[in-house]
């Protein structure tokens, strides 16, 4: 690998896949004149409802569906004209459990450092699978390990010639809690140690929890593309939910503007645009209404309510 990272671990510019017509079944355009940089040490999610476009990308970085047009680059190497160190600096773990059952764990992942190049001296197998506590399996056939303990082994293949770049179709699709923390734990003291996550999911909470960077892919076109806190602040909207002593006998003037709502359990909603409104001002508007205040909480808006207004329609 080269001895100092590119800026950016993957981009894309003007990346476009149409599948052909077959049969009955017209021609489907599956991106759109993609423009995307995934800045070098970012965990970067890659959202878009089911079609939307994401395992094209994801397959096209992988070489297993060849674009249409444009330009991919991994790691600063072309898709294109330098496609063997391109893929040397991926790794990629499918949402598929397609791992081969005559293989041990051990095995697998020894077989996939063979497949890279990497000289045995230099292979992290027992290293990797300890990270993944996959250890007391280590001799075990892949096909007699349980679901989870599969997915953790995709992830120790994708691993096993320590790419900078990891690209995660739906890691924790389908485990318990359990795993899901484990999992999540891993990937962020990978990211820690400077490997560039690329991350696609339909578990919202989980990308906004992972991720610092967010794109949402929309029909084949990028629709956003920003910090996760931008994106969380597209929508400007933030509530309070004051726990009322006693519901009052009318509702105070002072918070006619936050569009008051007064729940059967005595509490009251107020809502705000933060951009607009501070709390301080929220709460003066409250106390001039003398009310009794028991508690005090927020809510504000998540990534699902942007992934909504972005994908609607």
């Amino acid at each position: 690998m080269d001895s100092a990272p590119p800026a950016a671990a993957i981009v894309a510019q003007g990346l476009t896949k149409t599948y052909g017509a077959r049969g009955k079944r017209p021609a489907v355009q599956a991106l759109k004149a993609v423009d995307l940089s995934i800045p070098t040490g970012s965990f970067f999610g890659l959202l878009g409802p089911n079609g939307a476009g994401k395992s094209t990308f994801i397959n096209i970085l992988a070489g297993l569906v060849k674009k249409s047009a444009g330009t991919v680059s991994v790691w600063g190497h072309d898709l294109d004209s330098d496609m063997r160190r391109a893929r040397a600096s991926i790794g990629v773990m499918p949402q598929e459990l397609n791992l081969d059952p005559f293989f041990t764990a051990f095995e697998a992942v020894e077989f996939q450092a063979g497949l890279y190049g990497v000289p045995k001296p230099e292979r992290r197998t027992a290293e990797i699978l300890d990270m993944l506590r996959l250890t007391d399996v280590a001799q075990a056939w892949s096909r007699s390990l349980s679901g989870g303990m599969r997915r953790r082994l995709l992830l120790a293949k994708a691993m096993a010639h320590t790419p900078p770049v990891l690209v995660l179709d739906e890691p924790t699709a389908g485990v318990d809690v359990e795993l899901r923390h484990l999992l999540w734990s891993n990937l962020k003291r990978l990211n820690g140690e400077g490997v560039t996550i690329l991350l696609t999911t339909h578990y919202l909470e989980e990308a906004e929890e992972l991720c610092d960077r967010i794109a949402i892919i929309h029909r084949g076109q990028l629709v956003a593309s920003e910090t996760t806190a931008q994106m969380v602040r597209r929508i400007d909207r933030k509530e309070m939910h004051l726990k009322l002593g006693h519901a009052p006998a009318a509702m105070p003037q002072s918070l006619a503007k936050f569009d008051p709502e007064l729940r059967p359990d005595n509490t009251l909603v107020v809502r705000y645009a933060p951009s607009r409104t501070s709390v301080a001002e929220v709460l003066a508007a409250v106390q001039a209404g003398n009310l009794e205040i028991l508690d005090l909480t927020t809510e504000q808006s998540d990534l699902e309510e942007v992934f909504l207004a972005l994908t609607s329609g």
